[in-house]
């Protein structure tokens, strides 16, 4: 995922959990300041990148304070999910073999 894209929503931003925020806050205001620091050489080339970048920060920011307040859940850990996946996947590959069974008492 890139800092600064339109792939860096709030609604993408839900979906992490709090130390990947962490993370990617780090992220965009590392590379905030390689801009700066390109900006005031005279060698960057894409402005429009800071504006991008510092909005990133601003949504990162955003959804961190709203999940402290409350407004905004905070996401179910991913280990938790991927079980319930594997569980639903045990209990799919379990169901046709009991139907196979049923229809086979039936027929007897």
């Amino acid at each position: 995922m890139a800092i600064g894209s339109k792939e860096l929503a709030s609604i993408e931003l839900d979906t992490f959990e709090d130390e990947r925020l962490v993370d990617e806050l780090k992220k965009a205001k590392e590379e905030l300041f390689n801009l700066r620091f390109q900006s005031a050489t005279g060698q960057l080339e894409s402005h429009g990148r800071l504006r991008a970048v510092k909005r990133d920060i601003a949504r990162i920011y955003t959804v961190i304070r709203e999940r402290e307040l409350g407004i905004r859940a905070t996401p179910a850990p991913v280990e938790v999910a991927a079980k319930a996946d594997k569980k639903t996947k045990a209990k799919k590959e379990a169901a046709p073999a009991a139907t196979e069974a049923a229809e086979t008492e039936e027929a007897n």
